[in-house]
C-alpha cells in the first residue's frame, strides 16, 4: 500500500507541475490597446488577446491543432495572421482571422508543404510567407495578397530565406544554406534584382536586417568576432555599433520608425536589455527583468511600448509591457499554476568544469531541497545541437526535483552562447569530442559530491536525444536509466527521412550523407547498439518530420532483439516535441516514473 500511495503522490505532483501554462509571442494591435499572444490556457496553444493595461483574456482561435505563430495586421485592428501546425508537424498552414474569431480563412494549400509566417508589409496589404511548396529543399519567400489570396514568388534562390523587413518595394532577406552560416540580401520587388549585402569568407551569420532611420541597414552579426553584436551596413561597408566581450547579442528588434533598437544580450545564459538610439548611438540600460531569460520582444507601432515575454527557472513564460522611459515593466499575462507555489521551485547554480582536453564547459545544476547527497542525478542535454541550456522554466526538471532527483543540464562543445569558435567545435568529425564531453559531465557531478555514480540517468530531446543514445552506447556502464525524446539514433536514416530542407542545411553540421557516409555511420549509435544495456524509455511524436518516427522505431526494435529493457510512448497528435497539456503531462509523468524506478 505504501508503494501504491507513493506512486499516486508522484503522479499528482508531476501532473500539477506539467499543467503550468505559458503565454508567449506578443503582438500589438495597430492602435496599441491590445496584445495578441499564444497560450495553452485551453490545453492546446491558441491565440488570445488581452488589453495592454491588463484584464480578462479573450480567446480568438479554437483549432484542434497547436498555433505556432500569430501576428496582428499593422493596418487593421480586426485581422490576425496565424500559423497552425497540423498534428504538431512542420507542414504549418497560414490563416487569416478576425480578432473576435470570425471570418477564418486559410491562405495556404493545406497539404504537406512547410509554410512559415514571416511578417506583414507595413500597409497590411501583403503577408510575407516562407514556403517549400516549389522546392522541398528550400524555403522561398512569397508575397501573399491578403485581398485576393494570390501568391507571388519573390526569390527562388536555394536555401532557407526569411523576409525580415519591407519598405515599399525594398525587402530585406536573410538566407541560410548551411547551419552557422547566414547572409543578408536586399531585394527589389519591382525588378526582382537581389543585392548580396554580406559577402564574406569562412563562417559568419547575419540576422534580422532592418532599415534604419539613417538609411543604413542594421543587423545582428558575428562577422570577424567571437560574439555577435549590432552592426550597420552603409555604402557596402559594415561597422559595429554595439558589442560586448562578455555576452552575445541574440536579437535587436527595431521600432517601426527605424530609430531605436532593444538589444537583448545573452550573458552566460541570462538575458540583459539595453535600449539604443540609432541616430545618436546612445545606449541606456533596459528595465529590470522579472525572470532570467527574454523569450520574445515586440514593439508597438507608435514606438512607445515594448512587449517582452520572460521566463526563468521558477517563472512560467509570461508577457510584460515596458513603456519606454519607465523604470519597471508591467505584467500583462498570468500563466496559471494551480496547486504549485512558484517560490518553492528550485533555481539552479551555474557550474564550470573541464572536458578531457582541457576545454572549459559549463552547466546548470539543480539540487532538490533536503537532498541527501550523493544521490540520484539526471544529465539533461539540450537540442540543436547549436542550442543552449539556459535557466528557463522546465516542468520536467521541477517534477524530477520534487521527487528527490537532481538535474545537471550542461552546455557541452557545440552549444551556442559562448562564441563562434565554441559552437563549431562539434562539427562533423569533431562530434566525437562532443560525445566524450558526456564523461566530463558525469565526473563533474560525482566529483562535486552531488551524484552517486551508480544512480545517474541521461535524457535529452532532439539532438539531446542523440546524445542520450550516444551516452548509453559509448559508455554502457555509466547510466542506470535513460529517456530519449524525439532523438536520432541513425544519421543515415535521419538524412533519408527528414525534411529535404533540413537535410540540405545539416550536412555542414553532421557530415555529407553522400561523401561522408562512413563518418555518419561511425557517429550513429545504432552501430554500437550491441553495447547498450541501460533501461530506456522512448518518447516521440508520430508526426515528427524533423526527426522522423523511424528513429524511435529503430531504438525500440533493436533493443528488444537484445532483451534490453525498453518502453515507448508514441503520441499520435504531436510532432517534434509535445505542446498539448495532456501529452506534455503524460510525457513528464512517464519520465519521472522511469527515473524514480531506475535511479
Amino acid at each position: 500500500m505504501r508503494d501504491a500511495v507513493s506512486a499516486e503522490e508522484l503522479t499528482r505532483t508531476v501532473e500539477r507541475l506539467s499543467a503550468i501554462g505559458s503565454c508567449s509571442t506578443p503582438s500589438f494591435s495597430p492602435d496599441g490597446s491590445r496584445l495578441a499572444f499564444i497560450s495553452d490556457l485551453s490545453g492546446t496553444p491558441q491565440v488570445w488577446t488581452v488589453p495592454v493595461e491588463g484584464g480578462w483574456p479573450e480567446r480568438v482561435t479554437a483549432f484542434p491543432d497547436q498555433v505556432t505563430n500569430a501576428r496582428w495586421s499593422p493596418s487593421s485592428d480586426d485581422i490576425l495572421a496565424v500559423e497552425v501546425a497540423p498534428g504538431g508537424g512542420l507542414n504549418q498552414q497560414i490563416y487569416l482571422v478576425r480578432a473576435d474569431g470570425t471570418d477564418l480563412r486559410r491562405l495556404t494549400a493545406g497539404g504537406s508543404e512547410n509554410n512559415r509566417l514571416q511578417r506583414w508589409s507595413r500597409d497590411g496589404a501583403t503577408l510575407f510567407v516562407g514556403s517549400n511548396r516549389d522546392d522541398p529543399r528550400s524555403f522561398h519567400p512569397f508575397a501573399v495578397d491578403v485581398a485576393t489570396g494570390e501568391w507571388r514568388a519573390l526569390s527562388r534562390a536555394a536555401g532557407l530565406s526569411n523576409v525580415s523587413d519591407a519598405e515599399g518595394d525594398r525587402l530585406l532577406l536573410t538566407r541560410s544554406i548551411a547551419r552557422g552560416n547566414a547572409d543578408a540580401y536586399l531585394l527589389d520587388r519591382a525588378t526582382g534584382r537581389e543585392t548580396h549585402l554580406t559577402p564574406h569568407q569562412g563562417q559568419a551569420s547575419y540576422f534580422g536586417p532592418r532599415f534604419g532611420i539613417d538609411g543604413a541597414v542594421w543587423l545582428d552579426t558575428d562577422e570577424g568576432r567571437e560574439h555577435s553584436g549590432l552592426a550597420r551596413i552603409d555604402g557596402g561597408a559594415l561597422s559595429f555599433v554595439a558589442t560586448r566581450d562578455d555576452a552575445e547579442l541574440e536579437g535587436a528588434p527595431i521600432d517601426d520608425e527605424g530609430a531605436r533598437a532593444l538589444l537583448v544580450w545573452n550573458r552566460a545564459g541570462r538575458s540583459e536589455l539595453e535600449l539604443i538610439d540609432l541616430r545618436t548611438r546612445k545606449r541606456i540600460p533596459g528595465p529590470r527583468l522579472p525572470a532570467e531569460v527574454v523569450g520574445g520582444v515586440s514593439w508597438s507601432r507608435d514606438g512607445q511600448h515594448v512587449a517582452i515575454a520572460c521566463t526563468g527557472s521558477a517563472h512560467p513564460l509570461d508577457i510584460w509591457v515596458w513603456r519606454i522611459g519607465d523604470a519597471e515593466m508591467r505584467r500583462v499575462t498570468h500563466s496559471p499554476h494551480p496547486g504549485v507555489a512558484l517560490e518553492t521551485l528550485v533555481t539552479p547554480r551555474l557550474e564550470h568544469f573541464q572536458a578531457h582536453d582541457g576545454l572549459e564547459l559549463s552547466g546548470w545544476l539543480y539540487v532538490p531541497r533536503n537532498f541527501s547527497a550523493p544521490g540520484p542525478c539526471v544529465l539533461s542535454f539540450h537540442g540543436g545541437p547549436e542550442g543552449q541550456e539556459r535557466p528557463l522554466f522546465n516542468r520536467t526538471y521541477q517534477a524530477l526535483l520534487a521527487n528527490g532527483i537532481a538535474v545537471f543540464a550542461p552546455n557541452v562543445r557545440g552549444s551556442s552562447g559562448f562564441g563562434k569558435t565554441f559552437v563549431h567545435l562539434d562539427d562533423r568529425e569533431k562530434r566525437f569530442d562532443g560525445v566524450r564531453d558526456i564523461v566530463a559531465c558525469i565526473d563533474h557531478v560525482v566529483g562535486a559530491g552531488v551524484a552517486d555514480r551508480k544512480r545517474i540517468g541521461i535524457t535529452g530531446g532532439s539532438y539531446g536525444g542523440y546524445m542520450t543514445m550516444a551516452g548509453i552506447t559509448e559508455f554502457p556502464d555509466a547510466f542506470a536509466g535513460a529517456v530519449c525524446v524525439c532523438g536520432i539514433i541513425n544519421f543515415v536514416t535521419f538524412f533519408q527521412h527528414t525534411q529535404p530542407w533540413m537535410a540540405a542545411v545539416s550536412g555542414s553540421e553532421y557530415g555529407d550523407p553522400v561523401t561522408q557516409r562512413d563518418l555518419l555511420e561511425a557517429l550513429s549509435p545504432i552501430n554500437k547498439i550491441d553495447r547498450a544495456k541501460t533501461p530506456l524509455l522512448v518518447l516521440h511524436g508520430a508526426n515528427d518530420t524533423n526527426v522522423p518516427l523511424i528513429e524511435a522505431e529503430q531504438m525500440v526494435d533493436e533493443l528488444r532483439k537484445r532483451n534490453v529493457e525498453v518502453a515507448s510512448v508514441i503520441f499520435p497528435d504531436e510532432g517534434h516535441g509535445f505542446t498539448k497539456t495532456a501529452n506534455r503531462t503524460r510525457a513528464a509523468v512517464e519520465t519521472v516514473r522511469w527515473f524514480a524506478n531506475h535511479l
